[in-house]
């Protein structure tokens, strides 16, 4: 099979297609692809927008952020935990070398 064009999106609208198929017939496989899926969706709608000079391209760009910013709040308080234990290790060792 040669990809071009035509076949790439008819792969991705029979994948698309059969995780809403899945999520139908109550196989949440694809519910966590489409949760992350949809937000990017949105800002990549922004984005032409704002590409061709319309003026929904920004509002819609800036709800799918949050929407991206949202999934991942998890991951930010993961990661904001790790920096403050790191940071007061640091605290700790720099206190150690100055006595």
């Amino acid at each position: 099979m040669i990809f071009n064009k035509k076949n790439l999106l008819a792969l991705f609208l029979i994948l698309f297609g059969g995780l809403l198929l899945f999520d139908k017939l109550g196989l949440n496989f694809g519910h966590n692809i489409f949760s992350f899926l949809i937000p990017f969706v949105v800002m990549g709608i922004g984005y032409l927008g704002i590409k061709n000079g319309k003026f929904i391209g920004w509002p819609l760009l800036i709800i799918g952020a949050f929407m991206v910013l949202g999934k991942f709040a998890g991951l930010f308080g993961i990661i904001l935990a790790i920096g403050l234990i790191l940071f007061g290790v640091h605290l700790l060792k720099k206190e150690r070398s100055i006595e």
